[in-house]
């Protein structure tokens, strides 16, 4: 007996995004050539015969114009750096990440400065950062100052971040996330010796 079990379904390639060749069907077209150079308005099959003879393909480029924009290229080629273009793309929305950095209700200044620091080179990156704040037995009982501590790191970035959102408890974590900034950066003051270089007003 036959096996009329359902076998793997047939998917059809998705179809191109640009008429192409014979599949372009209008009178005329404004043709641009394959060095960049603007050819005027010709004729299809003129176009389509230039094309050819350059051994590259007729991509319209822009239908909607009167008459329709083509160009002579590699088609091949063109669909590859598209693909390449759009999947940088997703790549740069995907890698935006969150970078941890946690801190304790009795850091202290030298170690909370050197997160800080940490802080500032993610941002700079374009990563975001969270900072948790832990509290361990009765710290609990002092959220407040726990909430103060992450308010100077805040104000210490504030040149190249943004809160998203005020501290937040988790169980018995505190976490603050900051995000860079969009903000230009200040001008950094002047080095000691081009101050020095500076002349001084007259007396």
């Amino acid at each position: 007996m036959a096996f009329r079990g359902r076998g793997p379904r047939f998917v059809p390639p998705p179809p191109d995004a640009h008429r192409i060749n014979r599949n372009i069907r209008v009178p005329q077209v404004r043709l641009i050539g394959a060095d960049g150079s603007q050819v005027g308005v010709v004729t299809t099959a003129d176009a389509l015969r230039r094309a050819e003879e350059a051994q590259l393909d007729l991509v319209e480029v822009a239908p909607t114009a009167q008459p329709p924009v083509c160009r002579i290229l590699d088609y091949g080629k063109f669909k590859y750096q598209q693909h390449k273009k759009e999947a940088e793309a997703r790549r740069k929305q995907s890698t935006t990440t969150v970078k941890e950095l946690r801190l304790g209700y009795r850091t202290d200044v030298g170690d909370l400065e050197r997160q800080i620091q940490k802080a500032r080179e993610f941002l700079s990156e374009g990563d975001r950062v969270k900072f948790t704040l832990r509290f361990r037995g009765r710290e609990m009982a002092y959220q407040n100052l726990g909430r103060e501590k992450l308010m100077r790191v805040c104000k210490a970035l504030q040149d190249v971040a943004m809160m998203e959102g005020n501290p937040r408890m988790e169980g018995r974590l505190m976490g603050l996330v900051l995000a860079p900034s969009t903000k230009k950066k200040p001008v950094k003051p002047p080095k000691p010796a081009e101050a020095s270089a500076a002349p001084s007003p007259e007396s």
